[in-house]
């Protein structure tokens, strides 16, 4: 991979790096507190992400925990609990307008997995509801445990996960405290895959986001954009309208959908150049 043409911004919550070509690596890195997540981190996340957007030698992000017992167990609710008595500034006491971490209602441009190494529980699991594929351990579980403390599921990940299993088996993990297995998420269609063992989650998770990170940078971005147009927009037709509207032209007139053509031609590999979408 080529240098990075910008550097990220300061990141105390969460530790990077770059294992493989136009990958990403983001590891919360708080195993003391289960990878819970202050409000500050938040904002953070979404700097990061919108960073991660903008760069051009980096095409997919993959979004782990520190430690093999959390992914993330949500908000952190020491802090929410202080808050109550000692409030914070008004813009610390929310999420961004991308939701918790930045992904869970984070429509950007690149594609996000999540590695699911333990538990993900609330807003833990409202990051894997809001990222575009999930690789999970065998010992990951997905749970939304908020109406056990007094709240509710609040950043986005109610609404994406009836759209994913439906309202009975939503209404089961959000009202009555089921949490899934690895191998329930798979089969309910939350998660794309359990890997072969724990402690090949991460490299098998790099591995998916290299396979994407080889393809065109554009026709991934205009992809990934169809995908959750029809995810959001309730009519069919109209979200391939609106991805066409937005990409179709500037999609046919990049260099890198002539770089795709000739290369299948000519039968070699393509050298695919960064996204200008």
């Amino acid at each position: 991979m080529a240098p990075l043409t910008t550097q990220p911004p300061s990141t105390p919550t969460y530790l990077l790096s770059y294992p493989a070509p136009y990958v990403l690596l983001i590891t919360i890195n708080r195993p003391k507190a289960m990878n819970s997540l202050p409000y500050a981190s938040h904002w953070e996340a979404e700097s990061l992400l919108s960073w991660f957007d903008a760069e051009p030698q980096l095409r997919v992000a993959v979004i782990t925990g520190a430690g093999d017992k959390a992914f993330c167990a949500g908000q952190d609710l020491i802090e929410q609990g202080r808050v109550k008595t000692n409030p914070l500034p008004r813009q610390m006491m929310t999420h961004p307008p991308s939701g918790f971490m930045g992904v869970s209602r984070r429509t950007g441009k690149k594609p996000v997995i999540a590695a699911v190494n333990g538990f993900a529980l609330g807003g833990g699991f409202e990051i894997c509801l809001g990222s575009d594929m999930i690789v999970a351990s065998p010992r990951a579980t997905f749970g939304l445990p908020e109406a056990k403390r007094g709240l509710y599921a609040g950043a986005g990940g109610l609404s994406r996960l009836v759209r994913i299993v439906g309202m009975p088996l939503a209404s089961e993990i959000a009202m009555a405290g089921r949490v899934l297995s690895a191998q329930e998420a798979v089969a309910y269609g939350v998660a794309n895959r359990v890997s072969k063992t724990h402690e090949s989650l991460v490299a098998e998770a790099v591995e998916l986001a290299g396979q994407i990170g080889e393809l065109s940078p554009d026709a991934i971005i205009v992809t990934r954009h169809g995908l959750r147009e029809a995810w959001e927009t309730g009519s069919v037709e109209r979200a391939s309208q609106l991805t066409q509207e937005r990409y179709g032209r500037a999609l046919a007139e990049g260099e890198n959908i002539r770089i795709g053509l000739a290369a299948f031609a000519n039968k070699t590999k393509p050298a695919f150049k960064p996204s200008k979408l």
